[in-house]
């Protein structure tokens, strides 16, 4: 349910932000975007910086009140790069993900990005549930907020995935032929080949071991190794 996802900016200074995070945004399938208050919205930078994304700006909610952002909203995280005084209950990005996946499928969930200079405020943190630490470098851990952004959209999507993955409606799952088909499939390709005169079997040297790498690097399924064998027998039929 990624349209159940609200990702929230609050009081954005760069309007080039905006539009990179709308961009990250879509690249990972999110589309609800909203802005508490931010600087300057509507702005040329923004829509530039988006780079395709203008019907994520062009939907964008503004809001001067982080209750009109939240109203409808079951739960809250913030994405945070301090500790706090007052501990508030952190979480991975990965962890952060595989949550909202679950929550979003009840309703609406929101997630927090603060300013650039300063992250969220105390009073902000105060409305979440969750905050979400996105690991990095001791050295310099500072992530600019559209990077932030795409951290964990990319996370939030391929927990969508995972999830539809595994509920069958998503992804279909990769079936490779057993061993014996592709004994089956090897000795037709050879066959095929020495017909086509492209394999002396006088003096094979290793052009068959070499197919057999590529052929079981890619690990065919029943559906590709029918139109393999298709093929072969069309050039077949054509070299008779």
């Amino acid at each position: 349910m990624l349209s159940n996802i609200r990702v929230a900016l609050l009081n954005t200074s760069h309007p080039g932000n905006i539009g990179a995070a709308a961009r990250a945004m879509k690249t990972m399938g999110l589309t609800d975007l909203w802005l508490l208050d931010p600087l300057h919205f509507p702005d040329a930078e923004a829509t530039a910086r988006a780079s395709g994304a203008d019907d994520i700006l062009a939907s964008a909610q503004v809001r001067q009140h982080l209750d009109d952002l939240l109203e409808d909203c079951r739960l809250v995280v913030g994405a945070s790069a301090r500790s706090r005084s007052i501990p508030c209950p952190e979480l991975g990005p990965r962890e952060c993900a595989s949550l909202v996946r679950e929550e979003s499928d009840q309703g609406r969930v929101a997630v927090l990005f603060g300013r650039e200079q300063s992250g969220l405020s105390n009073a902000e943190i105060d409305r979440c549930h969750y905050l979400v630490r996105i690991p990095a470098s001791p050295v310099y851990a500072s992530l600019n907020l559209a990077a932030a952004v795409q951290v964990i959209a990319y996370e939030l999507f391929v927990a969508h995935v995972t999830k539809e993955s595994e509920e069958g409606g998503y992804v279909q799952q990769h079936v490779p032929v057993s061993a014996g088909e592709m004994e089956r499939f090897y000795e037709h390709l050879e066959a095929a080949l020495v017909q086509l005169e492209f394999l002396d079997p006088v003096n094979p040297r290793h052009l068959m071991r070499r197919l057999r790498r590529l052929y079981n690097r890619a690990r065919p399924d029943a559906n590709e190794v029918n139109i393999l064998r298709g093929i072969l027998t069309a050039a077949q039929k054509v070299n008779e």
